[in-house]
């Protein structure tokens, strides 16, 4: 994607940025077990797409990075699973 697209999808996602070549957001959470339940839930859909993200975990926190290797950069699949990220942690695991 170029410069112009990736800026437009951003406009739709709450909270991500680009990150070099990645898309990053970090999700906050209450406790240790939510923060690990959302990273299982979060694993269970990547694993079904196969588009699978890099993470990095904390007691309360979980920072997620999606790229696109075979383009090594950002692609529309990587804007796609964001958005799925998103509905994960807005369906059960924000904090209020």
């Amino acid at each position: 994607m170029n410069a112009g697209d990736v800026a437009a999808q951003l406009k739709v996602l709450d909270q991500w940025s680009v990150d070099g070549v990645a898309l990053k957001r970090v999700y906050r959470f209450k406790t240790y077990y939510e923060t690990l339940a959302f990273v299982n839930a979060l694993a269970y859909m990547v694993h079904r797409e196969d588009h699978h993200p890099d993470l990095h975990v904390g007691y309360n926190h979980c920072e997620v990075r999606y790229s696109t290797h075979s383009v090594n950069g950002i692609s529309e699949n990587d804007f796609i699973s964001a958005a799925k990220a998103d509905a994960i942690y807005s369906h059960r695991y924000s904090v209020a």
